[in-house]
């Protein structure tokens, strides 16, 4: 993407981050910290994309026994791909040796629920199920109860998509929140945006109006294999400090890889 403008004029380096949609603030934080022209630019550039997003890629904290479940809210807006995101995530901690359970608080939309039980069905993990209209917070804090009766030891909640500019529609992921922490003091533990990185620029918008409202504890990127604006990544890293859990590369059950700054510096810059 950006590979051999790197030795031109600043302007020239500066287009091509904000082409990638790094944004003009954090396009200005990295142009700052370069050496100066005529030196080799590029591994000083890949170098500072590297230290800017590398304390956002710590992952979750270990699970911890005296609290289970260990209850994780996947939200985000319409389109973004949460629901197939949650299978995905249950099937990648199934692997690892994990009891997983997922709740199907999207209660909005028709084919949600049966979405996510085919997800569920083909990660081998138990999904309490639910009807269109049916209370999502009430969905989430029966999960949380089966849970901790079967020794489940982590529940994953799909939540519907809203645009977070609909307060009506905060308000109720916000009641999800509230119900979860009484079924399981505590909880939720993760409070995880999934993010389209085709949105570009607006993905800054969007997370920082979820964090605002929900307090956000990382990201799950999808779409970053079909994208030339994953730049957005940067000013999020830049500005919230989130950290950057996991990112979705294909349709497919294993298709979601732990996050890696180096890896994405090598695809931003076209190495």
């Amino acid at each position: 993407m950006l590979l051999g403008r790197l030795q031109g004029p600043a302007e020239d380096l500066e287009a091509a981050l904000l082409a990638a949609d790094v944004g003009v603030k954090a396009t200005q934080y990295l142009l700052d910290r370069l050496p100066a022209r005529g030196e080799d630019r590029l591994p000083a550039l890949r170098a500072e994309v590297v230290k800017l997003l590398s304390p956002a890629t710590a992952g979750g904290h270990p699970p911890d026994r005296d609290r289970r479940p260990e209850v994780i809210m996947i939200v985000g807006v319409n389109g973004s791909g949460k629901t197939t995101t949650v299978g995905k995530l249950a099937q990648r901690l199934r692997r690892q040796g994990r009891s997983v359970l997922v709740a199907a608080s999207d209660t909005y939309r028709d084919a949600a629920a049966p979405q996510l039980q085919i997800w569920a069905e083909r990660a081998g993990v138990e999904i309490v199920y639910s009807e269109r209209g049916q209370d999502a917070a009430a969905v989430a804090f029966d999960a949380i109860a089966r849970a901790r009766a079967q020794g489940a030891e982590l529940v994953l909640i799909d939540t519907a998509g809203r645009l977070h500019t609909r307060k009506d529609l905060m308000a109720e992921v916000k009641k999800i929140k509230r119900v979860v922490n009484k079924a399981r003091p505590g909880a939720p533990d993760e409070i995880l945006l999934v993010l389209d990185a085709t949105v570009g620029q607006n993905g800054i918008i969007q997370a920082r109006a979820f964090d605002a409202e929900l307090g956000l504890t990382g990201l799950i990127v999808t779409k970053l294999d079909g994208t030339a604006k994953g730049g957005v990544l940067l000013p999020i890293a830049l500005e919230l400090h989130l950290p950057i859990r996991y990112v979705g590369v294909g349709e497919g059950l294993d298709d979601l890889d732990e996050f890696s700054a180096e890896d994405f510096a090598r695809a931003l810059l076209d190495e």
